[in-house]
């Protein structure tokens, strides 16, 4: 499982996957590739002019209107996601991304009334319900901050090719597993009805829980050696895959070693 977006490092971190994947060596069907689009990247490095790059860039070549762009970085125009789904597999070098997210697409209500909000949800899902058919994306999903921690709001459907969602969940940010913010359930509970995979950003925090964890929560996930661990342990039980990023071997070798341990019961 590899998750990235193509904001991430200015379009860098999509080609750094590309490269990885090249010399990896591991067959292209092994791997399930996700990516996001919703913010604007930039290429490599951020512009010292932003107004005339998003100009140049997105508006003159009619991939945007001005009206479609929310807090100056985000959009949902379908016109804009066909057009970063292009500069997605180009970038990972792949003819079909698996599993392509709207990223934090509640952005939007930052600025635009919640019907108008709707609208532009729905055509971006139908956006993507074309990318399907074209066999430039497998599936599409949801990956929000706040957006399946708050509000309620029902998830899924089996007759389309919506298939996950992506929010924080780890030791401290617990809602998708406690509030029954989707009709009465949790998200986890929905999610599993609806047949929708929940994947966890976050899951140890951006590193504030590989360490220093309390006693008690120690206790309760016993047999494993580090606090990361135990927070990975946390969040790969409860949803479909924990996503946690990595900048050393150690690290890779440490998060791996827990794949021998079998996930805690529910």
């Amino acid at each position: 499982m590899v998750d990235t977006a193509i904001n991430y490092r200015n379009q860098r971190s999509e080609r750094a996957v590309a490269v990885a994947l090249r010399e990896s060596g591991v067959p292209r069907e092994q791997v399930v590739l996700c990516t996001k689009g919703g913010y604007l990247p930039f290429d490599l490095k951020r512009p010292h002019d932003m107004h005339a790059y998003i100009e140049e860039t997105w508006i003159r070549p009619g991939v945007l209107k001005p009206e479609e762009l929310v807090d100056g970085c985000h959009s949902l125009a379908p016109r804009f996601l066909d057009d970063q789904i292009e500069r997605s597999r180009r970038n990972l070098a792949v003819e079909c991304i698996d599993l392509y997210y709207l990223h934090n697409p509640e952005t939007q209500l930052g600025e635009v009334p919640r019907p108008e909000f709707q609208r532009r949800l729905r055509a971006a899902f139908e956006s993507l319900e074309r990318a399907c058919t074209d066999g430039r994306i497998a599936a599409y999903g949801l990956a929000t901050w706040n957006g399946f921690r708050l509000e309620p709001d029902d998830a899924g459907g089996t007759s389309n090719h919506f298939r996950a969602v992506q929010l924080p969940f780890n030791i401290e940010m617990d809602e998708a597993a406690i509030f029954p913010n989707q009709g009465g359930k949790t998200l986890i509970e929905a999610a599993r009805e609806a047949d929708v995979a929940v994947f966890a950003s976050a899951s140890v925090l951006q590193g504030r829980l590989t360490q220093k964890l309390p006693q008690p929560v120690r206790d309760q996930l016993a047999g494993l050696s580090t606090d990361a661990q135990r927070a990975l342990q946390f969040a790969r039980s409860a949803v479909t895959c924990a996503l946690v990023g990595m900048k050393t071997a150690a690290h890779v070798e440490q998060n791996a070693a827990l794949s021998r341990v079998p996930p805690l019961r529910q």
